[in-house]
């Protein structure tokens, strides 16, 4: 077993992450990578040689960064707002603008919600991770009670513009059936009642 050091951004570039090195005896021709906290470890065959393992542990560690990428999607509040405006132009002719997007750790019961009085979303942070079709679904929900107050015909027509609505409200679903995520309606583990303002909206 062998650690190799972390690699350092070069010209004020973003540094790479720290990446350790495990060789085992008993591994003869596959290769592994996961991360460990902010460690990238990369498991190769104990026979490889410095060129082999330089190879495979390029690959393996922007593998393992673009499937973390994938899985982020808009995880900051800045790219939740740019993803929002994008959604926006592409399915509600740029109407629905928000004076703001965030994402928020206390909303345990609603998976996104919204003050059309203030343009304000939120979305729970349980949505982190999930797919971002899914994602997208809830933000265009939001985004449309910018427009339409209520869930009528309406509302659900400028929803609908949304590709894959019908399988993320399905996704939204088995994840509350699963106990995952409290569903509407069900009070939280402490009790709280997370009560809607007069013109709050949610999904």
């Amino acid at each position: 077993m062998e650690g190799s050091p972390s690699r350092e951004g070069i010209g004020g570039q973003e540094p790479d992450p720290r990446v350790e090195v495990r060789r085992s005896a008993r591994r003869r021709k596959t290769v592994s990578a996961f991360w460990e906290g902010s460690t990238a470890v990369v498991a190769i065959p104990a026979h490889f040689s410095r060129a082999q393992e330089a190879h495979w542990v390029d690959r393996m560690v922007a593998r393992l960064q673009q499937d973390a990428a994938k899985r982020t999607g808009s995880a900051t509040d800045e790219a939740l707002m740019a993803r929002a405006l994008e959604l926006s132009r592409a399915h509600l002719g740029g109407r629905a603008t928000p004076s703001s997007i965030r994402w928020v750790t206390n909303q345990r019961r609603r998976w996104g919600s919204c003050t059309p009085s203030r343009r304000t979303i939120r979305l729970s942070q349980e949505l982190q991770g999930m797919p971002q079709w899914v994602i997208d679904y809830v933000i265009v929900h939001e985004l449309a009670h910018l427009l339409v107050s209520g869930h009528g015909p309406g509302f659900w027509r400028l929803v609908e513009k949304c590709p894959r609505v019908a399988e993320a409200k399905a996704f939204l679903a088995g994840v509350a059936f699963a106990g995952l995520h409290h569903g509407p309606g069900q009070p939280d583990e402490d009790g709280d009642d997370w009560g809607l303002t007069d013109d709050e909206e949610r999904a």
